[in-house]
C-alpha cells in the first residue's frame, strides 16, 4: 500500500524556516497534482498548498501566501515545502498527499479527491 513519508518538521522560533519533504516510495508522483496539509490541535486539516505536474502552484491559505512556497522535484519523486517566517499560528502536523483524479491543482481545495496520505511531520513555533 502506498503512503506517502513526511519529514524535516522539528521545533523552531518565530522568524525561522523549514523545508519539509514529501518523499512517495513505490509511486511515481510525476502526473499528480501534490497538495501539502496542515491540522493544529483541536482543528479541522486544511489544506495549504497544491503544486501541479507542470510546477504550478496555488495556495489555499492567505496566512502563507509570501512566505511558503511549494515545489516539486519529478526526478527525486519529492515535493517540497520551503517555509519562511515561520509564526506560532503554523504550528500542526503537516501532510501530503495525491490527488489522483488531477495533474492541476483546482482553485478550491478538494480533500476527498486526495490519497495515500502520510503520518505527518510536527511543525512547532515558539514565540
Amino acid at each position: 500500500q502506498v503512503q506517502f513519508v513526511e519529514s524535516g518538521g522539528g521545533l523552531v522560533q518565530s522568524g525561522d524556516s523549514l523545508r519539509l519533504s514529501c518523499a512517495a516510495p513505490g509511486f511515481s508522483l510525476d502526473y499528480y497534482a501534490i497538495g501539502w496539509f496542515r491540522q493544529a490541535p483541536g482543528k479541522a486539516r486544511e489544506g495549504v498548498l497544491c503544486v501541479g505536474h507542470g510546477g504550478g502552484s496555488t495556495a489555499y491559505v492567505d496566512s502563507v501566501k509570501g512566505r511558503f512556497t511549494i515545489s516539486r522535484d519529478n526526478a527525486k519523486n519529492t515535493v517540497y515545502l520551503q517555509m519562511n517566517s515561520l509564526k506560532p499560528e503554523d504550528t500542526a502536523v503537516y501532510y501530503c498527499a495525491a490527488n489522483l483524479m488531477r495533474s492541476q491543482c483546482n482553485t478550491d481545495l478538494r480533500q476527498h479527491e486526495y490519497a495515500y496520505w502520510g503520518q505527518g511531520t510536527q511543525v512547532t513555533v515558539s514565540s
